[in-house]
């Protein structure tokens, strides 16, 4: 992986509730994470996060803004957060070989599925999303 990669993540919030999905090949000790893959050549962070959250979940969702972009501090990866919202569909394992569970996640529910917590400025997001 380059150091130009970078990583889409979509932060869905519906019913004040977080878009979880359980990936099949887990990061270490990383298993459960928002939507999201590489950011492929030509294409934004959010045409990323809008096809990644597509082609894993079934969702059919619109990227409203970049909540922020980090070295992920377990994976190094540079990671970009897009809040996005859901037009239509729900979700649903869409990719069989790339996730094995979806899940809604309460507020008080995420740390069961995030232990380390979210990275601050999606935390901030999904407390202004009741």
């Amino acid at each position: 992986m380059g150091k130009t990669s970078r990583v889409a993540m979509a932060v869905i919030v519906d019913g004040g509730r977080l878009l979880l999905i359980r990936r099949s090949a887990s990061e270490g000790d990383l298993v459960w994470a928002m939507p999201g893959g590489k950011v492929e050549d030509g294409e934004s962070p959010e045409q990323a996060a809008v096809r990644e959250t597509l082609e894993e979940t079934g969702l059919t969702v619109k990227a409203e803004q970049l909540l922020g972009e980090r070295t992920h501090p377990d994976t190094g990866r540079r990671i970009v957060y897009v809040a996005c919202t859901v037009l239509e569909g729900s979700a649903r394992r869409a990719s069989l070989r790339e996730v094995s569970a979806v899940a809604w996640a309460a507020r008080d529910e995420v740390p069961l599925y995030v232990p380390r917590g979210l990275y601050p400025p999606v935390q901030a997001y999904l407390d202004s999303h009741p």
